[in-house]
């Protein structure tokens, strides 16, 4: 009977073996392009903290997604926030979000609230992006500008890590376990109860009145060191300054005068500029220097821009 049965199997084994090898290049790439869309069909994990990354922190949260999730992207915005600063991982959040799809899982950790009564949440945008984060602020901007759809509390267990959760560590404990369920297609009403109100952040926006435009230095565009404002770039535009125009402006109500450009290359090596940065904002810089550093300036710091043809009196 065995005799039997191992030239059948051979026969079996033969045949597919060439009707493998009988596909046309066209065909194989054509599978291998739909496996490659099968694995790509989950949702990217988009991660940032201010963990920084000295330590073993975001490996060990990369580590717990993907022993839930093996097939997971993780991607990565920044470590790098300033510790505790909530408003500038919402300005990176806000700033990041619109180049991704729907359905993408954004893992944001900037915590110092952690393990007090702040809540742990899944926030579902009106664009159908999800942001699993601490109820701080942290997805504010994104809110203001994509709308909320939905937004529930993490409380049910079965989302958190599978040991005793930390009251200093929910980023592995709690915030990334659930990222990684919710790329897998678990469903997002099932996490926890709906939460009616969230936290939100009230950031400060420039003021345009008769005499110029008041407004913030709210970051660094590191490792440049250049200036980033609150300023848009079209009130800014409304000042009636035209490219090449040289102004005084004040920065902590010291006077400053720069020239405005389009980019860093219109002034010489080592010289200062004022221009309208990537976001749509007024931004000052040092071509192929640090403009922070070498003006010893650390937001947040007052700004003033006056109209053009106004005359300068300081502020």
């Amino acid at each position: 009977m065995i005799s039997r049965v191992r030239p059948f199997v051979v026969f079996l084994l033969a045949c597919a073996l060439i009707a493998g090898c009988s596909k046309s290049p066209a065909q194989q790439e054509a599978a291998a392009r739909a496996a490659s869309s099968q694995a790509a069909g989950r949702p990217a994990i988009v991660f940032m903290t201010d963990f920084g990354t000295a330590n073993d922190a975001v490996a060990i949260c990369k580590a717990v997604i993907i022993g839930i999730a093996p097939e997971a992207r993780i991607l990565d915005i920044t470590h790098q926030v300033t510790p505790f600063q909530i408003e500038e991982g919402a300005r990176f959040l806000a700033g990041v979000s619109p180049y991704y799809p729907t359905g993408t899982v954004f893992l944001a950790v900037v915590d110092p609230g952690v393990g007090t009564s702040r809540k742990a949440v899944i926030v579902k945008s009106r664009k159908g992006q999800y942001f699993v984060l601490p109820d701080n602020g942290l997805v504010t901007l994104v809110l203001d500008r994509d709308g909320l759809a939905s937004a529930r509390e993490i409380t049910n267990p079965a989302w958190m890590i599978q040991a005793a959760v930390s009251s200093t560590f929910h980023g592995r404990d709690i915030f990334s376990p659930a990222a990684a369920h919710l790329s897998n297609g678990w469903d997002f009403n099932l996490v926890g109860p709906e939460v009616s109100q969230l936290v939100r952040l009230t950031p400060k926006a420039s003021t345009t009145t008769d005499k110029g435009i008041e407004g913030d230095i709210i970051g660094l565009d590191d490792p440049y060191g250049s200036l980033i404002t609150d300023i848009p770039g079209d009130e800014f535009k409304k000042l009636g300054y035209n490219l090449g125009d040289k102004l005084t402006i004040q920065i902590n109500k010291k006077p400053v005068t720069l020239p405005y450009v389009k980019t860093f290359m219109d002034v010489s090596v080592g010289d200062s500029l004022l221009y309208i940065d990537s976001r749509g904002r007024v931004g000052i810089a040092n071509n192929e220097g640090n403009y922070a550093k070498k003006f010893d300036i650390t937001p947040p710091r007052a700004i003033f821009i006056p109209r053009k043809g106004v005359p300068f009196k300081g502020k």
